[in-house]
């Protein structure tokens, strides 16, 4: 991982499953040391992080929503979640010697700061992690769609979307043999195509401010660095020419 830096600054998607192992629930405290641990190694060579993290690890809003608790009230509870995840990431960075600032849509006073894109940006010019939870502040958005729009407020340069998965395929590899991996993509072929692997507001967000995109697998060493250097094995989405 030799190559020059392609990105000053990033905002980084998490899905709440960084938190946790394949099909358990919760925050797994080995997988949280590497996560922060992958952080910092990537915050070391040079580039400023924000990161966006989700909560479904440790609740999903739409799975809770039924008869007894209102779908609005449900994403409250998820957006919760990802404070408490928040947390978690924070303490862990920190451990490591890694200042980092929580910042949440959703107030939650005397556990973290209220979400501001002046703070971040202060944060992130001081060297700190900046991570992102509470969504956007209201229900029925998805942390696709939060981080979209954070990645646009805090003018970063890309936003990764770190998954399970290698990037887009042409169908889900999990059960179709023959998908294929896109290495590229326009925002407009991905919506052309109707790929799921982002949600569809997110990426006509991203399109309206011409925003790249990387979707990458988190769950490999070194991956997030090598995504700073475009040497990710991925799907980049860009705007057409």
């Amino acid at each position: 991982m030799g190559g020059a830096l392609l990105y000053r600054r990033i905002l980084l998607k998490l899905s709440g499953e960084a938190f946790s192992r394949e099909g358990k629930l919760g925050i797994d405290q080995e997988m949280l040391g590497w996560l922060a641990g992958e952080i910092g190694s990537a915050r070391k060579s040079g580039v400023e992080i924000a990161v966006v993290v989700g909560g479904g690890n440790l609740l999903r809003g739409a799975s809770v929503a039924g008869s007894l608790i209102r779908r609005a009230t449900a994403d409250w509870m998820g957006m919760l979640a990802t404070v408490m995840n928040g947390l978690a990431l924070r303490d862990a960075l920190e451990s490591r010697g890694l200042p980092a600032l929580l910042l949440s849509s959703v107030p939650v006073a005397g556990v973290c700061d209220p979400w501001s894109g002046r703070s971040c940006r202060e944060a992130l010019a001081t060297g700190k992690v900046a991570i992102l939870a509470g969504g956007t502040g209201n229900p029925h958005v998805t942390t696709d769609s939060a981080a979209a729009l954070r990645a646009v407020e805090i003018e970063a340069d890309v936003l990764l979307k770190a998954t399970k998965v290698d990037g887009i395929y042409s169908g889900d590899p999990r059960t179709c043999p023959d998908a294929v991996r896109y290495d590229r993509l326009t925002y407009e072929e991905f919506l052309e195509k109707k790929l799921r692997a982002l949600d569809l507001a997110a990426v006509a967000l991203c399109m309206d401010n011409r925003m790249p995109v990387v979707l990458f697998n988190m769950f490999e060493s070194g991956n997030i660095e090598s995504a700073l250097r475009g040497e990710v094995e991925g799907t980049t989405l860009v705007a057409g020419t």
